[in-house]
């Protein structure tokens, strides 16, 4: 290295996130501030101050509408970045590629965290109309390509984002989205009989719709802790039979999370078909799975892969509200099988599938570029 880490300012910025982002704040900025690197966190929200050896810095900058929020509030997120006059910039948004440049000219090392894979995110975005999708989509994949040549470094959050910018930057690595051992290595637990859960974004892609139709009939309470988008969408769920044994746990912060898994027998994950889906790594799914929860989960090629191989699930077609019920049921009726399960799958995430391993791998990233 060219200068003793503590001496190396890395400056986190994102326009779409929230301060303490899972992914952004509690294990990359944390890592890298434990390794001994100065780490910034530029973030739009209020939010000020050192937390955990990080140093957090809020643009209180409220945009009135997407496009706002994606050209001027990522300008601003991006002039304040540049006055902490960093070693390194590492950003986590696609409407801040467009910096890359200016970055470079300042002899700046850049890193670009790409998150999802967006051209096919893009063909799942309802306020984009339906007939224009699949150009958006072309037309943003050259040109984050364009930016992606120019980084130092891209962090993809899979290896199949991964395996799609290695062919044009070399400096590519799968940095996976992976949970941290301490917060859903869960001991001391006191599961509550029928009591399953969905965390995450509540929409209709994500399955929603169909788990709340499988519990119709049954003796399951399904807790669904996140938010609706649209907001309609609950109105919709409202009106389904179903809907009389759900809990709505709204938005939960990581204690809640922890103790919602604790108590529950199951976690669900049963997600559309969407292109970039298919080959996500979600981070629910290893965090249930961590908790020593059996999963019912998408059957996607390389999520059966995990489960099957691990043994600590079943998958199922996510439009199919009948299967799920019956996966369910079926696991339900069998405690020792959840027993079984929920073991192995804490096992095998133990083992390979959590963020002491991927920390590793964005240290010595790091480290290479900075040589």
């Amino acid at each position: 290295m060219k200068s003793p880490t503590h001496q190396i300012k890395i400056c986190h910025f994102t326009s779409a996130h929230k301060w303490d982002d899972v992914r952004i704040f509690l294990k990359e900025c944390k890592s890298l501030s434990i390794e001994g690197y100065e780490v910034y966190l530029v973030h739009r929200g209020a939010m000020n101050g050192i937390v955990e050896g990080v140093n957090i810095i809020g643009i209180d900058c409220k945009a009135t509408s997407r496009m706002g929020r994606m050209i001027n509030t990522a300008r601003a997120i991006y002039i304040k970045a540049l006055s902490c006059d960093a070693h390194v910039y590492h950003f986590h948004d696609p409407e801040l590629l467009r910096f890359v440049s200016a970055l470079k000219r300042r002899n700046k090392k850049v890193v670009y965290d790409v998150h999802e894979d967006v051209p096919r995110q893009i063909m799942g975005k309802y306020w984009i109309p339906r007939l224009l999708r699949r150009l958006v989509g072309e037309i943003f994949e050259k040109y984050e390509n364009r930016q992606a040549r120019k980084v130092d470094l891209i962090v993809a959050a899979t290896p199949h984002i991964r395996n799609r910018f290695i062919k044009t930057n070399k400096n590519t690595i799968d940095v996976c989205n992976y949970p941290i051992l301490s917060e859903f290595d869960i001991s001391e637990q006191t599961r509550i009989k029928n009591k399953v859960c969905y965390i995450g974004a509540l929409t209709q892609i994500r399955g929603i719709r169909e788990i709340v139709e499988a519990i119709e009939g049954t003796d399951i309470e399904l807790h669904l802790a996140g938010t609706f988008s649209p907001p309609q969408f609950r109105d919709e769920l409202k009106a389904l039979k179903g809907w009389a044994n759900v809990k709505e746990r709204g938005f939960l912060n990581r204690k809640e999370v922890s103790e919602l898994v604790s108590t529950s027998q199951l976690g669900l994950v049963t997600l559309y078909p969407q292109p970039n889906y298919l080959d996500s790594l979600p981070i629910k799914m290893f965090e249930y799975m961590l908790a020593g929860l059996p999963v019912v989960a998408s059957d996607f090629p390389l999520w059966r892969e995990i489960i099957n191989e691990n043994a600590c699930g079943i998958t199922v077609n996510p439009k199919d509200s009948r299967a799920i019920k019956d996966a369910l049921i079926e696991l339900m009726s069998h405690p020792e099988l959840l027993e079984k399960m929920g073991k192995s799958g804490k096992q095998c995430t133990r083992l390979k599938y959590n963020w002491s391993i991927e920390s590793d791998k964005l240290i010595k990233a790091y480290q290479f570029i900075l040589k």
